[in-house]
């Protein structure tokens, strides 16, 4: 039985010939949307962590991030393979050195087969692109946040960017050799169905080769805290949720990964819908929901995209 859309973990499998794991890494970095090179307080829906893990701030660099957890996933398994990924904010924010540093604590390390970096689109320049061309081990690709192709969303949310901007990293990012993975937000404040479906048509239209989907999250400390708090933000049901997901596999093209379906909050920081934090139970509804309704990835388009490669 053929999958409903192409999942990261087989693509990898295939590319490497063995299961690969993700280690998250904490590179300490900021957001221009939080320091003041463009803004202060940071996209609404982001907490103060920016999806790190608070171990650079321990003083934990990401060479011994890295060693930990690789020596964790061994003690249960035959020594993995596995990928870096730099995140918390973006790892592309400040100078080009201080990125250089980053990745040269990369090097030499065991099991490791590239690397991922997470960044936006408005840190990125000439010397950033010649900076990661020079990683010690390749990167694979760049995990790059869109969250939505319509700019009213984008001011509503504080993103600090347009949609062009977006659109034109990717196009750098292709002419120079970089894979993208597009992170996109299923029920944005204000946003309709319609428009879900006109981002993932954005996306259609860009050199990426991966996407993540997250369904939009409370979480503590954002500002969207406050706002749903006081009534002004509404959520996604959780049917809503899969419909959405549902209808977002069915638009996208099916030569693009899928990383992920659903956001995936950290210990902690949920605070609202209660159904995000049972992350196995609602991918089995999504699952469930494409073998229902008959989806596959790229359904939705024309005939002569339809078909999985």
């Amino acid at each position: 039985m053929h999958e409903p859309y192409r999942r990261l973990a087989p693509w990898l499998r295939q590319r490497f010939g063995t299961t690969v794991r993700i280690i998250p890494l904490d590179s300490g970095g900021t957001c221009p949307n939080r320091d003041g090179t463009l803004g202060r307080g940071g996209c609404t829906f982001c907490n103060p962590h920016g999806s790190g893990s608070g171990l650079a701030a321990r003083g934990l660099g990401l060479r011994e991030q890295y060693l930990r957890a690789y020596e964790r996933l061994a003690r249960r398994n035959a020594p993995p393979r596995a990928i870096a990924y730099l995140q918390s904010y973006s790892a592309t924010h400040g100078p080009a050195q201080h990125l250089a540093a980053q990745l040269a604590q990369l090097r030499d390390l065991p099991g490791l087969v590239g690397i991922t970096v997470g960044t936006r689109p408005d840190t990125l320049d000439a010397d950033k692109w010649a900076v990661l061309r020079a990683a010690p081990e390749p990167v694979l690709w760049l995990e790059m946040g869109l969250q939505s192709a319509h700019d009213v969303t984008l001011r509503r949310i504080h993103r600090g960017h347009d949609a062009a901007a977006f659109a034109r990293a990717c196009n750098q990012a292709h002419v120079h050799g970089f894979a993208v993975c597009a992170h996109v937000m299923a029920g944005l404040p204000g946003e309709t169905m319609q428009q879900w479906r006109k981002t993932l048509a954005f996306l259609n239209d860009l050199p990426i080769t991966g996407v993540k989907f997250h369904n939009l999250l409370i979480v503590r400390g954002s500002i969207l805290e406050g706002l749903w708090r006081r009534g002004s933000v509404a959520l996604l049901s959780r049917a809503e949720t899969i419909q959405w997901i549902v209808e977002g596999v069915a638009a996208l093209r099916p030569d693009i990964i899928i990383h992920r379906l659903t956001a995936d909050p950290a210990p902690g920081e949920l605070i609202a819908p209660g159904f995000a934090a049972d992350k196995r139970g609602l991918h089995a509804a999504i699952h469930l929901a494409l073998r229902e309704q008959r989806i596959h990835q790229g359904c939705r388009l024309p005939a002569n995209t339809q078909e999985l490669p």
